[in-house]
């Protein structure tokens, strides 16, 4: 599931919500929602911002092959 691949990055990476928004240009609102799983189709601007700031790519990010 996204959002817990992208909590479990962000925590990975010593980040928090608030810092995650900063370095991928995306609202911090938006990454909770994202986190929450209330978002359940985030943008492609805001994935390719998450995925930078994580440092992955948008296909790890983005894993089809998940369960």
């Amino acid at each position: 599931m996204l959002a817990k691949k992208i909590r479990e990055l962000r925590k990975k990476k010593g980040f928090s919500q608030e810092k995650l928004a900063r370095l991928s240009d995306v609202s911090y609102n938006t990454i909770v929602k994202i986190e929450s799983g209330e978002s359940k189709n985030p943008t492609f601007q805001t994935m390719a911002g998450i995925a930078k700031a994580l440092a992955i790519s948008l296909d790890d990010l983005a894993d089809k092959n998940e369960k």
